[in-house]
């Protein structure tokens, strides 16, 4: 089991000032639910290197028994200093590709080209891409072979519209995902805000919030294990 994890390399929340970047639990929970089941991790990331974190996703309230795992974990934190770029990596060298959250997705992945070639590889070969939160953002661009948008007729989830204005960033991220999946077709699951609620179409999985990121993740490797 050979899963691909791409991150955000954006750090800045727009104009605010404010530091953004990956949300930690919805990494380190998904890494650690692929890590014990057996699979080989790559991490990737736009620029490569170290990339950046939400600065509010260490603080208490959002620690979990994954990203307390993570911290103590040297060996996963030297792969995270050390993700590798996008060039050259292809869709054949693995079976899954996942894609954790924070708000930087909305300002990269969404757009990234080597990305959203990537995941257009993963959907060609019927092999499982995932997301969690503002990772489906890196879908929103994504076209199937036949050159539809990648969640047309699809049912998928993210980071809703209501829990954007819940923590006041309505205004701010550069795209609503919720309004994107609408937009091309997809049919918008939800669950209560910040409750676990991820939903399986095919071979595509999306998760809502960082509370969906175990779920998200065992839901990959279900199929994986089918």
């Amino acid at each position: 089991m050979r899963i691909l994890m791409i991150v955000t390399s954006h750090d800045q929340m727009g104009d605010t000032g404010h530091k953004t970047g990956i949300w930690l639990e919805e990494f380190a929970a998904p890494y650690y639910r692929f890590k014990d089941a057996g699979a080989e991790i790559t991490l990737a990331s736009p620029k490569g290197g170290k990339p950046p974190l939400d600065p509010n996703s260490q603080v208490p309230d959002a620690l979990t028994d994954a990203t307390e795992r993570f911290e103590k974990d040297d060996a996963a934190n030297a792969a995270f200093a050390n993700t590798v770029t996008l060039d050259g990596l292809k869709a054949d060298d693995f079976d899954a590709l996942f894609y954790p959250g924070g708000h930087g997705p909305l300002w990269d992945l969404a757009t990234d080209q080597k990305s959203i070639a990537l995941i257009e590889a993963f959907v060609a070969q019927n092999k499982p891409v995932a997301a969690v939160c503002h990772g489906p953002a890196a879908l929103v661009n994504a076209k199937t072979p036949d050159g539809k948008p990648l969640v047309s007729g699809k049912r998928v989830t993210s980071f809703t519209n209501d829990e954007e204005k819940a923590v006041g960033l309505e205004n701010v991220v550069p795209l609503s995902i919720e309004d994107e999946f609408k937009k091309h077709g997809a049919t918008f699951e939800r669950g209560d805000n910040w409750a676990s609620y991820a939903v399986v179409d095919g071979k595509l999985v999306t998760g809502q919030n960082p509370a969906s990121s175990d779920a998200t993740a065992d839901e990959v490797i279900k199929l994986l294990s089918a």
